[in-house]
């Protein structure tokens, strides 16, 4: 298991609706962010690939996924200063397979 719900369970101090709410939202949103942010990638738009991988730090945070954090950080600080973009796309595998590999686990742990 890559996530953590250390982060989670402290806001939600015992609210398992609020448990469940943000892993719902993480579950829409995070791997639809990451399919932009592939196709950004294709399509070499540097302004895109900032703010998409700025939109899915917060979210892997908040699981605890650190590894993730950091890829999503580095892509985030290369697409913002237009950095070579093989630089991106070297990184972006390894954060698309931790997004998947805990998107699999969420559903199996939460039942969805």
């Amino acid at each position: 298991m890559i996530y953590s719900l250390d982060k989670i369970n402290e806001m939600a101090e015992g609210d398992q609706d609020f448990i469940n709410s943000v892993i719902s939202v993480f579950l829409e949103e995070v791997p639809e962010d990451l399919e932009s942010l592939e196709l950004a990638l294709r399509e070499k738009n540097y302004d895109q690939v900032y703010k998409l991988a700025h939109k899915i730090k917060p979210n892997v945070d908040l699981l605890g996924m650190e590894q993730t954090r950091a890829a999503a950080l580095e892509i985030e600080t290369l697409g913002k200063s237009e950095a070579n973009m093989a630089d991106i796309e070297r990184i972006f595998p390894a954060l698309k397979a931790d997004i998947h590999q805990v998107v699999g686990e969420l559903k199996t742990d939460f039942n969805l």
